[in-house]
């Protein structure tokens, strides 16, 4: 699996404190707040268990899982799989890897909003905003990733990589020959 991985793009010691000065942000815009926190699986495993060791506020969680990738590239099309959680009159945080297209997280914000959460703010490890086709912005942002395949830490081509401890860029040759 090694062998797949191009460069190493976020390292382990990275991830740790990009992961501990979102949690610090979250806690410091949620004091008192009682988020309810929804992961949207599964890519948003690993960052967000490492997140919720950073947030020292009250709060609840949940997931969500959805999909719109094959291969990859975003599909166009949004599947929500099982039931949406009970958002009304909450203050929801989406967690998840990446923000790409935007597509996901735009449909889950509004299907969230539609179901009567009273805030939903986005949560993502990374952004990669060369491949965004929707405005949409993340409140809460990890770090940037430039336009390439990056799997790892929850990131995934297929779904294998995502149990890398580090997040590595995905060589071409792995994924331009299916």
């Amino acid at each position: 699996m090694i062998n797949d991985i191009e460069k190493v793009f976020v390292t382990e010691e990275e991830i740790k404190e990009l992961t501990k000065r979102v949690g610090q942000a979250i806690n410091k815009d949620y004091k008192d707040k009682d988020p309810l926190f929804i992961g949207l699986l599964k890519g948003c495993l690993p960052f967000m268990s490492d997140l919720l060791k950073y947030v020292d506020i009250k709060c609840s969680v949940d997931y969500l899982r959805c999909s719109s990738y094959a291969g990859t590239h975003s599909v166009g099309t949004i599947t929500i799989k099982g039931d949406v959680p009970n958002v009304k009159d909450r203050n929801v945080i989406i967690i998840d890897d990446i923000l790409d297209s935007g597509r996901t997280i735009n449909a889950v914000r509004n299907l969230l909003l539609q179901n009567g959460a009273k805030t939903v703010a986005i949560c993502v490890m990374l952004d990669k905003p060369e491949g965004r086709v929707v405005n949409i912005n993340p409140e809460y942002v990890g770090g940037l990733v430039p336009d390439e395949f990056v799997v790892g830490y929850g990131l995934d081509y297929n779904e294998h990589y995502r149990n890398l401890p580090f997040i590595g860029v995905l060589k071409e040759e792995i994924y331009s020959n299916k």
